[in-house]
């Protein structure tokens, strides 16, 4: 299994954040459905103000590039991220229209 954390920021609205919070109460089954056939087993998101972080953990086999070939073949997937974003903006630094930034882990700890 492997483990990816990735960042995305909201616009500082309370309205965006409201409705971005609320859409993620009932995911249709479609877009729950091409997450599980990308290879990710696990998602959570947790929010901070209008930060968002997102733990996704995936079988071996996952890649982001395919990931990102399924996404692009499903309508209802183009649908829904095109919806979401216009909750979301730009994390400081990125490229125009980039959403989701993934980070680097720097310290891992596990118990003996």
């Amino acid at each position: 299994m492997k483990t990816f954390v990735l960042f995305c920021d909201l616009k500082n609205e309370p309205e965006a954040i409201s409705a971005y919070i609320e859409c993620h109460k009932q995911v249709d089954t479609a877009i729950l459905e091409s997450i599980r056939m990308a290879g990710i087993l696990e998602m959570s998101i947790y929010r901070w103000s209008n930060r968002l972080g997102m733990i996704l953990k995936t079988n071996d086999s996952f890649s982001f590039e395919n990931k990102a070939k399924l996404d692009l073949a499903n309508p209802r997937v183009q649908e829904w991220e095109a919806f979401l974003g216009q909750y979301q903006s730009n994390l400081p630094g990125t490229p125009p229209h980039w959403r989701w930034a993934l980070t680097e882990q720097i310290f891992s700890f596990t118990a003996p």
